[in-house]
């Protein structure tokens, strides 16, 4: 019945206002959407705000999915660009030092090879509010500086610096927690 719907027929049956499918549709892709939440995030509550926001506009634009590409990366899209509503909000009460041409920071290789995917996550999650949503834009969403810095009505200069600072900060902790982990008695 329910387990065998194709995908025109779940948003078929979700656009007519059928609560039983919207709760299955939102089954179905709110765990991936959640993770996607708590990258930009300052805690869970705020993540879980975001996810329901999210949701809202999900379902309010559903009737305008036309099938083109994927819609697990349709969802995506207005999940993320919820969290960037969140985001810009929260950038609005901060003040970012604007440096043009923030340089790039060498993080060594080695170091990285030996950090586990769940750890790096916990260090992204500590960085600042504005450092954190620019390196999650720029790093996981793939979006430029350019990019950014007009979703979030900030300078170019404002973007990369802020990614310089989670990037030194990022590269501080790693190699804090491993010249640590690597001292004898502390393994």
């Amino acid at each position: 019945m329910m387990e065998n719907l194709t995908e025109a027929e779940l948003i078929k049956h979700c656009t007519a206002g059928n609560r039983s499918y919207q709760e299955l549709f939102y089954k179905k892709y709110a765990s991936k959407m959640f993770g996607v939440c708590l990258g930009y995030a300052n805690c869970r509550d705020d993540a879980k705000d975001i996810l329901q926001d999210g949701f809202v506009k999900v379902f309010a634009a559903l009737k305008n999915y036309n099938g083109s590409g994927s819609l697990e990366g349709w969802i995506r899209r207005i999940i993320v660009n919820t969290a960037i509503d969140y985001c810009r909000k929260a950038l609005k009460d901060q003040k970012n030092i604007d440096v043009e041409n923030a340089g790039d920071i060498q993080v060594e290789v080695s170091v990285l090879e030996k950090i586990h995917a769940q750890e790096l996550m916990e260090l992204i999650h500590k960085l600042p509010e504005g450092a954190r949503t620019i390196f999650n834009l720029y790093v996981v969403e793939g979006y430029s500086h350019g990019e950014i810095a007009e979703m979030l009505d900030i300078s170019t200069g404002t973007s990369k610096s802020q990614f310089s600072r989670a990037r030194t900060l990022l590269q501080k902790w790693v190699s804090n927690m491993y010249d640590t982990r690597m001292i004898p008695g502390n393994a």
